[in-house]
């Protein structure tokens, strides 16, 4: 299972409807598929005066018998939802990045836990039955990992960090060992005090603190 890579982007390619990069990591290529909100955020970086870009991914292979195919992904909450949309019943590769690529992540898991269907068919490709497929499978699922309808819909009353600083956040701390539902749930409580605007760096200490008392109380 190849679940990481980093290396220099040598290449973005784009084919049908899929698109992504070629990824060289110690002399191979990886031709490695990505859903359109990431694809458009690596390609609009500045590029180095000092080399290619570098760029890790978390990844997903899919093994098929006409050939493999491997998803990349910025975070590894975003690759466990893709890993949960792909889980269920008629919902494929090509559906599960149109979700990812049309919502940010928490707007995302907020319309499958609240059922939002009219908000889930605006994606690409995905019609009434698939929304509803996908939230009746996923809805208890999801709650019951990054919490219920109501805690996830502070999102809208408390700005949550979007694009490279939100990636940032959810990368170290996971790093540190935090899982994504707890990375979640300390981003909506900071959120209420901390503007969407303030650096990596405010963000993981806001959270980091909330994380430490809030294990302090289960503890």
């Amino acid at each position: 299972m190849i679940g990481w890579l980093e290396g220099e982007v040598r290449q973005f390619w784009q084919r049908g409807a899929r698109q992504g990069v070629l990824l060289a990591c110690h002399g191979i290529g990886y031709e490695v598929v990505l859903h359109h909100r990431l694809h458009s955020h690596v390609r609009g970086r500045p590029r180095r005066s000092d080399g290619p870009q570098r760029l890790a991914l978390f990844t997903h292979l899919q093994v098929r018998e006409d050939g493999w195919l491997l998803f990349g992904f910025e975070t590894d909450a975003e690759r466990e939802l893709f890993r949960e949309l792909i889980s269920v019943s008629g919902v494929g590769p090509q559906l599960a990045l149109g979700l990812l690529g049309f919502f940010p992540l928490p707007e995302l898991v907020q319309a499958l836990v609240q059922a939002d269907l009219k908000r889930l068919s605006q994606a690409p490709g995905v019609g009434q039955r698939s929304a509803e497929r996908l939230a009746v499978e996923l809805r208890r699922k999801l709650a019951e990992r990054f919490g219920p309808a109501e805690e996830v819909a502070l999102m809208d009353a408390a700005p949550l960090p979007t694009g490279a600083l939100r990636q940032d956040v959810e990368l170290t701390l996971t790093a540190l060992g935090y899982e994504p539902r707890e990375v979640h749930q300390a981003l909506v409580a900071v959120a209420v005090d901390l503007d969407a605007d303030k650096s990596p760096e405010d963000w993981i200490r806001g959270c980091l603190r909330w994380l430490a008392r809030h294990q302090q109380g289960h503890g």
